[in-house]
Parts: C-alpha cells; structure tokens; sequence
C-alpha cells in the first residue's frame, strides 16, 4: 500500500535497497524517506524505528546534504492494521 501510494506521486522508490549493513524496506528519494516496516508479533512493539538507527540506514545517504525522514511502521496481524508509526528527522 505504502509502494503504491509513492509510486502514483511517480517519486524514485527503491525497496529492499542495500546497504552495508542489511536492507531498508523502502527507500523514497529526492527527499530522503527511509521506511521500515515491522510486524509487532514478530518483533517487540517500537523497534521499527530503532532498527533503521541501530543498523545505520541513513548512513548511505547523508552525503546527499539533505535531511533524512526515518520513518518506523508497525503492523499488528491480528488487527490487520498499523498499530505503531514513528518518524524522526535527522
């Protein structure tokens, strides 16, 4: 949902993108959106935003001289919605 949205503004979307130390669920560039999505049954309740600092995501990108938009959201299966957003820009 979140891919499709993105990619209707046609804004450069790139998912699974690499860096050297795991992958970002989904890129937006032009301004730098780094999103993570997380299923709060599989992993602990706040944790999507955490992982993109604790595994340097926005690392990649800094060089850009923009702001970076980190971007945590989590899904509940049993709720079958979001159930935990968190953004921080840096």
């Amino acid at each position: 949902m979140f891919y499709s949205y993105f990619a209707a503004l046609g804004l450069d979307i790139r998912t699974e993108e690499s860096t050297n130390h795991g992958r970002i669920d989904m890129a937006v560039l032009g301004y730098v959106y780094l999103f993570e999505f997380n299923v709060v049954e599989e992993t602990p309740a706040g944790n999507a935003l955490q992982q993109i600092r604790d595994m340097g995501y926005a690392d990649k990108y800094r060089s850009l001289g923009r702001p970076i938009h980190l971007v945590g959201v989590e899904f509940s299966k049993t709720e079958r919605n979001i159930v935990g957003f968190a953004v921080e820009t840096i």
